[in-house]
């Protein structure tokens, strides 16, 4: 369940990015973060209903 993390560290970075790319007026930047927020977070999401949360090491 690793790629869940992953995907969860990428959507939060992407998110960052988005504001920060507001604050600055950088709209196709933030077009960008917005759209990689976006698709990440739904992998995220469907991952974690159809697989489950990471439990840890068994």
């Amino acid at each position: 369940m690793g790629l869940v993390i992953i995907l969860t560290l990428i959507a939060i970075l992407a998110a960052f990015g988005t504001l920060r790319s507001l604050k600055s007026k950088n709209f196709l930047g933030a077009f960008w973060g917005a759209a990689s927020f976006l698709v990440f977070g739904w992998f995220v999401v469907m991952t974690a209903i159809h697989h489950g949360v990471p439990v840890g090491t068994h």
